[in-house]
């Protein structure tokens, strides 16, 4: 469950970052060894309830839900601490997210009403009149959050990235105290702070690739475990294909490109990569030699039908493998076309 949720904070980083508008943000969670309340509504409402793994969830049907929401369970798992009082943390922030959702569908006078109603049937005092309060600045934040002033740099710069974090910062210590933001939004802030870090890093002129391979493993070394086993192969291979295409756009040498490896991924990975460059070279120079006796079949005199059977031949003898001739049509596709061919980088 965590990973997964991980995952799907990454998924909207850039969409909060660009355009903060965002009102679908998703969470990580947070241990936490309090108890956990799952709203259950009176009998009155038409409820299927049923047991999960972290406790009970309630299917609801309207007026809690939405119409394309009617097959979701509500994701309201609220904490509480042994004094009944609320403890805030991702699950709150699901929970709030969950009816937000409902925006569009419904009116946000019409959500608050519900949110309110809702609660009333799962929680007593004090822990009622704590998320009802922490739930109307929640919403009054994600209005104003909308309203935020773009700032006036390049969108390529890291700078305009860490300007808008900044606001989104600000704008947070308006509506919660410091225990709220990092219940909230703790999580998300991490994988901020790492993404802009790394940013700058990337764009730092001052550097060479083998300081930023060292400076990026640096970097992702600061990061909490359970984000470095999430973000271990996306962010090296990126990080690794940006470096690599740096190095070769300036005619870097080999031994360049090595340290770089080195630096960022270690021995063994390194001579992984060499292996892998070779047989992308061994690959891309059979596929060349192809097409170019290809090229002369089709330049012969020949009739078409034999030109065809020469170039089978020819492909059967040089890629004995379905899959390569599978690959091969590809390149010959591209080639016969005029294009770059798509060897891999």
């Amino acid at each position: 469950m965590q990973k997964k949720k991980l995952w799907l904070i990454l998924a909207i980083v850039v969409v909060i970052l660009l355009s903060f508008l965002v009102w679908l943000a998703p969470s990580a969670t947070t241990g936490s060894n309090a108890t956990s309340n799952s709203l259950i509504p009176s009998a009155q409402d038409s409820t299927a309830l049923r047991a999960t793994d972290t406790g009970l969830s309630s299917r609801v049907v309207q007026p809690f839900v939405s119409p394309s929401q009617q097959d979701t369970e509500i994701n309201c798992q609220i904490s509480l601490d042994q004094s009944q009082r609320l403890i805030v943390n991702e699950q709150t922030r699901n929970c709030f997210e969950y009816f937000i959702t409902q925006y569009g569908e419904k009116q946000l006078e019409q959500i608050k009403q519900d949110f309110a109603v809702y609660m009333q049937k799962g929680y007593q005092e004090p822990a009622l009149n704590q998320i009802i309060d922490l739930w109307n600045r929640y919403l009054d934040y994600r209005v104003q959050l909308g309203n935020l002033q773009e700032p006036n740099l390049n969108k390529q710069d890291p700078e305009y990235f860490r300007k808008v974090f900044g606001l989104i910062k600000n704008l947070r210590n308006q509506f919660f105290s410091n225990y709220e933001i990092e219940g909230l939004f703790g999580a998300e802030n991490i994988y901020h702070e790492y993404t802009l870090n790394r940013m700058s890093i990337l764009a730092d002129q001052s550097l060479s690739e083998i300081e930023k391979a060292q400076k990026l493993k640096a970097l992702f070394a600061q990061l909490p475990e359970d984000w470095r086993e999430n973000l271990e192969q996306l962010s090296k291979l990126e990080d690794l294909r940006k470096l690599t295409a740096d190095i070769k756009a300036r005619s870097g040498s080999s031994a360049e490109l090595r340290q770089m490896r080195m630096n960022l991924v270690g021995a063994e990975a390194t001579q992984r990569l060499e292996q892998l460059d070779q047989e992308r070279g061994q690959w891309k120079s059979r596929v060349n030699d192809y097409l170019a006796q290809r090229d002369q079949i089709l330049k012969s005199h020949m009739s078409e039908s034999a030109q065809q059977q020469a170039i089978a031949q020819l492909r059967q003898q040089q890629f004995k493998h379905p899959q390569e001739q599978l690959r091969l049509g590809t390149f010959e596709t591209t080639h016969d076309s005029g294009g770059k061919l798509p060897f891999a980088e």
